[in-house]
C-alpha cells in the first residue's frame, strides 16, 4: 500500500522546490535588486494613505521618559495606534527604534502595560516589556500596534469569541483569495511607521533601527530588506530554516507568504538586509523555532555578510531560554549601532 497520508509528498515537494532554488542573495547586483522586487511582488502591495497626519491621544510622565500615544494611517481604510517612548532630557535629535511584537495582546504588551492599559507590575513575560528596555538605553522607541491583536482584532471575531486570541487567521485567508498577504500589510503599515519617525523633530531620521519578536521579527526583517532607511536590525525569537520551523512545526498561518520557497530559503531572504547591521538572537529551548534551524540560518548569514566583507556587522546570541526575548546583548548592540556608526 503506498503512502495515503500525505506526508512524503510534502517533504519530496520541498526537497524539489529547494533543489531549484534560482536566485543567489549573497552577492551585491541584479539578483539582490532583484529579489528586492520579487519579495514587494510575493507580499503584496496595498493602497497607500498619503497623508502623514499624526494625531496625539494621550501624553504620560513614566519617569525617566515620556510615553505619548499616537494615532496614524497607512491606508484609506483603516488607521492604527502607536505607543512612543522619548527618553528625557534629549539634547539633540537621537536614535529611533521601531519595536514590533508578536503573538500577544498587541503593544501594550512590549511598553509594560496590561491589555486594559494599566501599568503591567508583575514579571514580564516572553515579550519582557523590551520597548521600555529600548527607551531606557536613549532610543525613542515606537510600538506600533499590529493589526490581528489586542485592539485591532476584527470586530465579526470578537463578537462570536470576545476572548479571541487574534484574527490573523480570518485577515490571511481572505486577503490570500485577493492575492495580497496579511504580512504585506503589516509591513505596508510600518513603512509608514518610518516616515512619520523621519519627521519627527526628536528623531535623527539617519539612525532608525527595528527589532522584532516571533511574528514581529517577520515584519522587521522584510521592512529592513525593503527599506533602505532601516540602519540597523534585531530579529529574536524567529530565524531559522523553513524545514526546520514553519513547514515542520504548526505556526500561525500569518507566517506563510505564497511562493517565497521557490526562489530561497529564509536565511536568504533575511540576507537581503546585508550589509547593514544584524543582530539574531534565539532561545537554545525555542519549541517552535528550533535550536537546530537557528544555527543553520547563522550559518548561511554569517556566509552571507563575510561576502559582503562586512562579517563584523553581524552577531548572534544564542541563550538559554524558550520562545522569548532575552536582550541580555541584543538591546545594548542596537543602542551602539544606531549611536556610533561602524
Amino acid at each position: 500500500m503506498g503512502d495515503w497520508q500525505g506526508d512524503t509528498l510534502l517533504k519530496q515537494l520541498y526537497t524539489d522546490t529547494a533543489a531549484q532554488h534560482s536566485l543567489s542573495f549573497a552577492e551585491e547586483g541584479q539578483d539582490r535588486s532583484q529579489g528586492r522586487t520579487l519579495l514587494q511582488q510575493l507580499i503584496g502591495i496595498f493602497p497607500s494613505n498619503d497623508s502623514d497626519e499624526v494625531k496625539l491621544l494621550e501624553t504620560v510622565d513614566c519617569g525617566t521618559y515620556i510615553r505619548k500615544r499616537i494615532e496614524l494611517s497607512a491606508s484609506p481604510y483603516s488607521s492604527f495606534a502607536a505607543y512612543v517612548l522619548i527618553p528625557k532630557h534629549l539634547t539633540t535629535p537621537a536614535p529611533a527604534v521601531i519595536a514590533i511584537h508578536g503573538h500577544g495582546y498587541g503593544s501594550r504588551e512590549i511598553v509594560g502595560l496590561l491589555p486594559n492599559g494599566e501599568a503591567d507590575l508583575n514579571t514580564p513575560g516572553i515579550h519582557q516589556h523590551y520597548a521600555v528596555q529600548l527607551v531606557n538605553r536613549g532610543l525613542i522607541t515606537i510600538a506600533p500596534d499590529v493589526i490581528g491583536f489586542g485592539e485591532r482584532r476584527l470586530a465579526e471575531d470578537m463578537a462570536r469569541n470576545a476572548e479571541v486570541a487574534n484574527s490573523c487567521d480570518s485577515l490571511s485567508s481572505r486577503m490570500l483569495l485577493m492575492g495580497k498577504t496579511l504580512a504585506g500589510f503589516r509591513v505596508h503599515e510600518i513603512l509608514k511607521v518610518v516616515d512619520v519617525l523621519s519627521e519627527m523633530p526628536e528623531v535623527d531620521a539617519e539612525r532608525i533601527g527595528i527589532m522584532g519578536f516571533s511574528g514581529g521579527a517577520l515584519i522587521a526583517y522584510l521592512t529592513a530588506v525593503l527599506d533602505q532607511r532601516i540602519r540597523a536590525t534585531v530579529l529574536t525569537g524567529f530565524t531559522n530554516t523553513y524545514q526546520d520551523s514553519i513547514l515542520h512545526i504548526h505556526h500561525c498561518i500569518c507566517n506563510y507568504i505564497p511562493g517565497q520557497a521557490v526562489y530561497a530559503d529564509l536565511p536568504q531572504w533575511i540576507g537581503l538586509i546585508a550589509p547593514r547591521p544584524l543582530f539574531v538572537e534565539g532561545g537554545k529551548s525555542d519549541p517552535i523555532f528550533p535550536l537546530q534551524g537557528v544555527e543553520q540560518a547563522i550559518t548561511q548569514l554569517q556566509q552571507i555578510y563575510l561576502q559582503h566583507h562586512v562579517e563584523e556587522q553581524f552577531a548572534y546570541d544564542l541563550f538559554e531560554g524558550g520562545h522569548e526575548i532575552s536582550g541580555r546583548y541584543a538591546y545594548d548592540w542596537i543602542q551602539k549601532k544606531l549611536t556610533i556608526f561602524d
